[in-house]
């Protein structure tokens, strides 16, 4: 490779960071349930001006530990309840996953490799989905992904601080998501060190003193808090609740075959995808080196552990691509020309996304749920003539990627990353938002101004407490109140005023009746 060629890897990076994680970061609404439960459960920290323990809706929330917590509190305190304020942490977050990738592939692989891992990590698309959400997997990806290169790193070079900083990690990721931040490391260390016939090294490495004591002295205190502040109501709620009963059957509706997460990688790696199974082809070649072994065992275990899980979500997979970006970096060199090939995946997309509109405007009469159908009617309509025009620019530029000569594979990979990502937050999210999240935003911000009590009935926004800035009353409305439901369910409710309608989303107020109320339910 020319030497000139390297500057410009940094380049594509920076212009990926720039529009994976900062492209309308600060104007997307939040979107529910997952970022405004989030969000919401740190503005009720301030409400109630605790911020030891978290709650929804003022009833204890057991989800996720409290670290994503303190560092959105932060946050907040400067910035404000806003999306940047809750949002800003996992942007920080992923820059620093993107950067510890990047430190211990070079250490390993050199200073191409570790570019390049940079490189596709930052264009994922999956994990760009991840990375600025407001929710605690960015923070987690970053500790996991910290502990893992660490322990990899005390194995081959036996430095300790090594050892201290993989405890350090799994310390704070167990305060982010709890024990999935010491299950993986443990299980893929266990098991590369059996493969090597070392497992009383292993031993020693998860029975070290200092090792152990930096754990505990870091993740332990505010477990320890729990325990004495709400004793057995903490451990089934998060423990047994949210942890060993989301592995032994789905939780909330959130099941999945054992094959559930091989369409999720295919699409979750996008525009990698033919890189990935490139380097799948290799797997037999890859175990004879122990580098590429330890990367994956990590992809491995994380993706049979979690299709043996019975609660299955998409980004649980990505707890193991930060290995998959190490190995395909490796692979990156031998491809010569066969852009098309290597950008196929993404030029389907950019077709897909072409296409919405008019998929969306076919959909809307078909679809059976009633709820479902008041939200997509009229969607097509919010995806106009720019977004059309955005999306034909975005597939042309990375046909136009795919077909330039002597192009290397990591230019071709880092630009339709780049395009991908500038069209994904700078067009489809925000058209999405405005049929998915804008009403609820649009409502909340009504009943702010208008300083509305609200009853929320039959429908789940807690975002819609992070925008009014006050908490609501979740039970049956009575004449006379304001109720933010589904618009479906407003003829079980009698007369009523509206005050917004919009994408099966409804505000309103209910007339006053002739007789009792019935019976909340």
């Amino acid at each position: 490779m020319p030497a000139h060629a390297l500057p410009w890897r940094p380049v594509l990076l920076a212009a990926a960071l720039l529009a994976g994680l900062g492209l309308n970061l600060g104007s997307l609404p939040l979107f529910d349930l997952d970022e405004g439960a989030f969000s919401e459960a740190t503005r009720e920290m301030f409400v109630r001006g605790d911020f030891l323990s978290t709650s929804l809706y003022g009833a204890p929330r057991w989800d996720k530990p409290i670290l994503i917590y303190w560092l959105q509190a932060a946050s907040t305190r400067v910035l404000g309840f806003t999306e940047l304020g809750f949002r800003l942490p996992s942007v920080l977050a992923a820059l620093g996953w993107v950067g510890i990738l990047y430190y211990y592939v070079r250490r390993f692989a050199g200073r191409e490799a570790a570019w390049n891992a940079a490189l596709l990590l930052a264009t994922t698309l999956q994990v760009s989905l991840i990375a600025r959400a407001a929710i605690a997997d960015s923070l987690l990806n970053l500790c996991l992904t910290a502990a893992m290169l660490a322990t990899y790193a005390y194995w081959r070079e036996g430095r300790r601080r090594d050892l201290y900083a993989a405890s350090l990690a799994m310390a704070l990721g167990f305060l982010t998501k709890g024990p999935v931040a010491l299950l993986i490391p443990l299980a893929v260390s266990f098991l590369f060190y059996a493969g090597r016939r070392r497992l009383r090294d292993w031993w020693r490495l998860v029975t070290d003193l200092r090792a152990v004591a930096l754990f505990l002295g870091v993740a332990g205190p505010w477990y320890a808090y729990q325990l004495w502040t709400h004793g057995w109501a903490f451990v089934e709620g998060f423990f047994l609740q949210h942890n060993l009963r989301r592995f032994q059957g789905p939780l909330e509706g959130h099941a999945g075959s054992l094959l559930y997460y091989l369409p999720v990688v295919l699409v979750g790696l996008l525009p990698h995808t033919v890189l990935w199974l490139q380097r799948l082809a290799r797997l037999g070649g890859d175990r004879e080196d122990p580098w590429r072994l330890y990367l994956w065992l990590w992809f491995g275990f994380v993706f049979a552990f979690f299709s043996l899980s019975g609660t299955k979500l998409p980004h649980y997979v990505i707890y193991g691509y930060p290995a998959l970006m190490a190995l395909m970096a490796a692979g990156l060199p031998a491809w010569r020309g066969r852009g098309l090939l290597l950008l196929s995946p993404l030029i389907a997309l950019f077709g897909f996304w072409l296409l919405v509109p008019g998929l969306l405007d076919w959909l809307a009469p078909r679809v059976t749920d009633p709820f479902a159908r008041d939200v997509l009617a009229g969607a097509g309509t919010e995806f106009g003539t720019g977004y059309r025009l955005a999306a034909a620019l975005g597939l042309a530029s990375v046909a136009a990627a795919a077909l330039v000569p002597r192009w290397p594979a990591w230019g071709r990979l880092g630009a339709g990353g780049v395009v991908m990502l500038a069209f994904l937050w700078g067009a489809f999210a925000p058209a999405l938002a405005r049929v998915l999240q804008e009403p609820v935003r649009e409502a909340a911000r009504l009943a702010r101004a208008q300083d509305l009590e609200v009853v929320m009935w039959r429908i789940n926004a807690p975002s819609f407490l992070v925008y009014s800035g006050r908490q609501v009353v979740r039970r049956r409305p009575r004449p006379g109140e304001v109720v933010l439901t589904k618009r479906i369910h407003l003829d079980e409710l009698g007369p009523y005023r509206p005050l917004l309608l919009r994408h099966g989303i409804a505000l309103v107020r209910l007339g006053k009746a002739d007789k009792a109320p019935r019976s909340d339910s």
